[in-house]
């Protein structure tokens, strides 16, 4: 008799082009193929905790239409750890390990194996649910393509283009009013959406974590532009870039939440810096979550179609403890405790950032 008869799934952590497509693969693919029950969990970790009515039910009808929407029909949460949570019982609030909680809820609602949609954190969670006898696989999800096991994340393609697309659009303004404008792209560790939308918008410069700038080199980058004719410049920066000997950018702190700074600010920084030096007026566009919502781009919509159907088949293949991955244009999968906490960042001297600097793009290096 066939073991697994119902399946859970939930999404976790920030939202990204992709993961309704995921949702949507995983169901048609459980009940076409394999003719098993899908069950979505609300909320992320918190509806696992809350059970009840955050568990629904996924049939065709529901994720029919699915494959173009962004963000994640089943809602998500980065601030909800089971293993150290924060919740209210009798009017009393508490705070600890509730997992177990989870645990019987998904025996209450019959699910023998469970989909986790997330990053780090939502991953090390179901690596910590597995090690307690949960049935756990996971599917990677980050815009910023900086996990070292996988060779491409969904939702990254369609942040570079959306980052793309404001590029050529801001260039008509640098153009007509003579300006530098500074572009602000997310990438908290790696440079990667900064690095490929640079390069597809055909910008001057471009400031990644991986390589700490000096901003003289980037001024004197900018006033030779200047002195060959050419009045107006862009300046791609990711948010976690800094300078040398220097430290992120941080916006905010959220005491709360399990990844509590929030980068942002660079941009103005780096804006400032360059009208004072270069003499060309600077404005500062900060691009934020518009990277992370909206239509996914067709590159996506596959990619994240092959990711939802390689989750089920994993859990029918019964390898729990696993999360799927893409090596080379093939699905794969690796052992969770091989794939979290471990990223791929931008090699500094590769052949992209080479290309790059080959046709005149500036990363501020000291070397330049």
């Amino acid at each position: 008799m066939r073991k697994i008869k119902r399946i859970g799934i939930l999404t976790g952590g920030g939202d990204c082009s992709g993961l309704n497509a995921v949702i949507r693969s995983a169901t048609k693919t459980a009940i076409l193929k394999y003719e098993i029950e899908v069950i979505g969990i609300k909320y992320g970790y918190r509806g696992l905790f809350l059970g009840g009515e955050n568990f629904i039910n996924l049939d065709l009808p529901t994720v029919s239409g699915l494959l173009p929407t962004g963000g994640t029909i089943l809602f998500s949460s980065n601030k909800d750890n089971l293993f150290d949570y924060t919740y209210e019982e009798n009017g009393i609030t508490k705070h600890g390990d509730v997992s177990h909680v989870g645990i019987e809820n998904l025996k209450k609602a019959g699910i023998d194996a469970l989909v986790v949609v997330g990053g780090d954190g939502t991953l090390t969670s179901a690596l910590d649910f597995y090690k307690k006898g949960v049935n756990v696989v996971g599917v990677p999800k980050t815009i910023d393509n900086d996990l070292s096991s996988t060779d491409t994340t969904f939702g990254f393609d369609t942040a570079v283009h959306v980052a793309t697309e404001s590029i050529d659009r801001l260039r008509t303004t640098a153009r007509s009013h003579s300006r530098i404008i500074v572009v602000e792209v997310m990438g908290r560790y790696a440079g990667w959406i900064a690095l490929d939308s640079g390069i597809a918008g055909g910008v001057d410069v471009i400031l990644i974590p991986e390589i700490p700038y000096d901003i003289d080199v980037v001024i004197k980058h900018l006033k030779t532009n200047l002195q060959r004719g050419k009045d107006n410049a862009i300046v791609v920066v990711s948010e976690g870039a800094k300078s040398i000997g220097g430290e992120v950018v941080v916006s905010r702190i959220v005491e709360n939440s399990p990844d509590p700074i929030r980068l942002g600010g660079i941009g103005n920084i780096v804006a400032e810096k360059l009208e004072d030096a270069v003499g060309l007026e600077s404005r500062v566009t900060v691009l934020g979550h518009v990277q992370r919502g909206g239509i996914p781009t067709a590159n996506d919509r596959i990619l994240s179609t092959r990711y939802g159907s390689a989750a089920i088949e994993l859990v029918m293949e019964e390898k729990f403890g696993n999360m799927v991955v893409l090596l080379g244009n093939e699905m794969s999968s690796a052992p969770f405790e091989e794939v979290i906490n471990k990223n791929k960042f931008v090699n500094p001297k590769g052949e992209i950032v080479e290309t790059a600097k080959s046709v005149g793009i500036c990363f501020g290096s000291a070397e330049e």
